[in-house]
């Protein structure tokens, strides 16, 4: 191809991008395709999962600016390039009943306003390809499902001119994906490979746990081959040590036996203005081609 291929990847947080799709960027990345993560929030209500870390009085004190440090460095380990959407963390709310978001948070702005300015970064960069949640967020965080929202406006907003003319020259991406890593296909197989090599498998109680989080199987339609980069991945992820216990379960499948029982990593074909066949194994497929 004579014009250089790109990719945006739209996240809800500092650290979602190491845990969803970061091999398949890095592989890319190896490939000479401009990469750009876009961050929705600076994760300022994230809680400090590292039992390593909490109690820190400055970490919780200034969880902003560590967390946007952290996101620095898994940038730099990735090789991605990075912006920031500017919206506020809504943090997930728990308890029964459920707690009202806090005000101004990302979840309760208006959607179509929200999307402005993730149409602005798209028609500076350009992407061929987006990818970002499903409906349910991947899981129901009120950020998560936003960013769903504001994606699939701004996909559909980004090339007519007419929608947003104060966020540049309209720029019509080809394909949106949905990411899908985290799917049951996956999860059985490493559950069952770790069985029968006689290992201890953390999935067991996912596995049963799995129709309560997610209603209906998604539909995998393309599986992106980077095994060779799910050490990138793990290093991206454990330098959001916020967010990351490097002794917890993301950790436990050797990286060996990730890479013989399932070397790829899974997204789901939302839309496409060019012709592909399924399953795909390309985010680029029908783009390289033309």
């Amino acid at each position: 191809m004579t014009e250089q291929l790109r990719l945006m990847a739209v996240h809800a947080h500092p650290d979602d991008e190491s845990s969803k799709g970061a091999a398949t960027m890095a592989k890319y990345v190896s490939e000479g395709v401009d990469v750009l993560v876009a961050t929705c929030t600076g994760g300022e209500r994230g809680s400090i999962l590292n039992p390593r870390l909490q109690g820190d009085a400055y970490i919780e004190e200034h969880i902003h600016e560590v967390r946007k440090k952290e996101m620095d460095e898994a940038r730099e380990i990735l090789g991605v390039k990075q912006a920031w959407l500017g919206f506020v963390d809504s943090g997930l709310p728990e308890g029964d009943p459920l707690p009202p978001l806090p005000e101004g948070c990302f979840a309760l702005q208006d959607v179509e306003a929200a999307a402005e300015p993730l149409v602005k970064l798209i028609r500076e960069f350009k992407p061929q390809v987006i990818t970002t949640y499903d409906e349910n967020g991947g899981y129901p965080h009120p950020d998560h499902i936003m960013t769903y929202k504001i994606s699939v406006v701004a996909f559909e907003a980004a090339g007519d001119p007419e929608r947003y003319p104060d966020a540049g020259p309209a720029w019509q991406p080809q394909k949106l994906y949905y990411n899908q890593g985290f799917n049951r296909p996956r999860t059985l197989a490493l559950h069952e490979g770790l069985l029968e090599r006689g290992m201890d498998s953390p999935y067991g109680e996912w596995l049963e746990r799995w129709a309560s989080f997610q209603k209906h199987e998604r539909t995998l339609t393309t599986y992106v081959p980077c095994g060779e980069f799910f050490e990138i991945r793990d290093k991206a992820l454990v330098a959001h040590a916020t967010q990351i216990d490097p002794d917890g379960g993301w950790f436990r499948v050797p990286l060996e036996v990730q890479r013989e029982i399932w070397p790829t990593e899974e997204y789901e074909l939302a839309k496409s203005l060019v012709d592909t066949s399924l399953p795909e194994d390309d985010l680029f497929a029908g783009i390289r081609e033309n």
